[in-house]
């Protein structure tokens, strides 16, 4: 469960040309006009989402990104999600930033608290509250990998929010492969708890200074011990920290432990990818040797650790932490030099959800746009997280996640019924009764395990498909009040343990007697 490595990998070998420049997707959230800050592009959010009302705040800020925000409706929305749905590369490694500045958009003093998911994944919760109640603007950070050609990131309803939940930016950083890559993406993700520079009193570092634009942030303590600036050559770091980490230094006076309390958050139980990085600040011809053995709350994370001026880190893929987390360096035995410390990232691991077969995710998206109005909550993966799945649509357990239900009754859809339908092969019940829905019944012949059909008391015309008299599983039909016409099928007439009503409300006769 917990492992611990030792790296040393060439700076050089591991960069390419594409590297030295952001490769990113940049989403101006409620912004209606693209902008380039810092000489990074950012794009208006219309091309992502569909639903939400953009909204201009009334506070003043000094990002630009920040005086837009896009914000969705709390009512009746319980456990119902908003997604942004973004073009990425399937395979390839994503930094996903999201943030948030509620700027008093719903008329109340303190900002809502809601979820946030990405693809089928339960993320985190968002509270911001602390953050505004000091003027600034709240971020989320994760690690992903793509697992299709486009990826989604949701807010949603929980039982704790109050009012409309929102969002400011969002942030879509194609990383190195080298970066955090001893974690299996495939069936985990990262999201950051705490990046530290030590040492450190600045703003905070990005890009330029990381390629990756990372936000690494100075570690505040009244008891920090000084720091100082040697410009160390490092090269053995996988997880490409900028230099000027290692421009400053956490170290004691003499040859005495360090301890401080890191991450500055009080963390749930669960397990931690730890990664810590260091850089002997001696020159070369030094005979002083820097070596020391790391613990966190008392427990051994890397002993007899020997720091040299090229760098060196050590990280652990599955770190268990809970509550408050004292980082100790202790000097080895025989060491002549103080411990010290350049940098730090803590993220927590993440098991990810699931996701719905995608044959049946592309047949709900041809289904929803044969709609005129669709349910606002159908972005994102349609089963998963479970709490968020889609309104109308249950799926079904096990390790083969598919559609097993679809339920809109009297939901006021309007447009036709896709023949795309007939793709959601495990469906056992379709119940789109009172709605307003025009068109033809299509053909539903390959729905074999189908036990209910509801269709009553809408807008349907045309005749009644006679392969719906062959599906040994179909139990209940209901088709009355539309305007189909034609003979009902005389496969329907009388068969056993159907449940059929084709009237009042239509123009069918039955079919002559055999």
């Amino acid at each position: 469960m917990i492992s611990q490595l030792l790296l040393f990998l060439s700076f050089l070998s591991l960069l390419s040309p594409s590297l030295s420049q952001l490769r990113a997707t940049l989403i101006d959230c409620g912004s209606t006009v693209g902008s380039t800050i810092d000489g990074r592009r950012w794009h208006p959010d219309t091309s992502y989402i569909s639903v939400g009302t953009p909204t201009t705040i009334a506070t003043p800020v000094l990002d630009p990104t920040l005086s837009t925000v896009r914000s969705f409706p709390l009512q009746n929305n319980l456990h119902k999600k908003f997604c942004y749905a973004v073009p990425v590369y399937r395979g390839s490694k994503y930094m996903v930033r999201t943030t948030y500045f509620y700027g008093g958009i719903n008329g109340v003093d303190s900002p809502p608290v809601f979820d946030q998911m990405v693809d089928g994944t339960l993320w985190s919760v968002v509270n911001t509250t602390a953050d505004y109640s000091n003027g600034m603007a709240s971020y989320y950070e994760g690690v992903f990998e793509a697992q299709g050609k486009s990826m989604s990131v949701c807010v949603g309803v929980n039982i704790y929010t109050d009012s409309d939940p929102f969002i400011s930016a969002l942030e879509f950083v194609i990383l190195g492969d080298s970066l955090y890559n001893s974690t299996d993406f495939k069936s985990h993700g990262l999201s950051l708890v705490s990046r530290h520079i030590f040492g450190y009193s600045g703003p905070i570092i990005r890009y330029p200074d990381d390629r990756f634009d990372r936000f690494w942030e100075p570690y505040l303590e009244s008891k920090s011990t000084p720091a100082s600036n040697n410009n160390v050559p490092v090269r053995g770091f996988w997880n490409l920290p900028p230099s000027k980490v290692f421009d400053t230094v956490l170290a004691s006076n003499q040859s005495e432990p360090i301890d401080l309390i890191w991450p500055q958050v009080s963390l749930p139980t669960s397990t931690y990818y730890i990664a810590l990085y260091f850089a002997n600040n001696h020159g070369s011809s030094s005979t002083k040797s820097r070596m020391f053995s790391i613990t966190f709350n008392g427990v051994t994370y890397y002993k007899h650790l020997n720091v040299t001026k090229e760098g060196v880190a050590v990280f652990s893929t599955m770190w268990p932490l809970t509550g408050t987390t004292k980082l100790t360096l202790t000097p080895a035995v025989g060491s002549n030099d103080s411990p010290l410390i350049n940098g730090g990232e803590v993220f927590s691991v993440l098991a990810l959800g699931g996701r719905t077969l995608t044959r049946d995710v592309i047949a709900l998206e041809k289904i929803k746009s044969s709609l005129q109005n669709p349910p606002l909550d159908w972005n994102g993966d349609p089963c998963f997280p479970r709490e968020y799945s889609w309104t109308g649509v249950n799926c079904s357990e096990g390790p083969r996640i598919r559609v097993v239900t679809l339920n809109l009754t009297s939901m006021g859809l309007s447009g036709s019924l896709s023949a795309s339908i007939s793709n959601l092969t495990a469906l056992t019940s379709i119940e789109l009764g009172n709605n307003t829905l025009s068109g033809s019944i299509p053909d539903l012949s390959s729905l074999r395990m189908l036990e209910i059909l509801h269709l009553e008391d809408n807008q349907l015309s045309g005749e009644i498909p006679p392969s719906l008299g062959n599906m040994a599983s179909l139990n209940e039909l209901f088709l009355q009040n539309n305007n189909l016409t034609g003979q009902v099928p005389s496969s329907l007439i009388g068969k056993p343990g159907l449940n059929l009503r084709t009237s009042p409300g239509n123009q069918l006769v039955s079919p002559r007697p055999s």
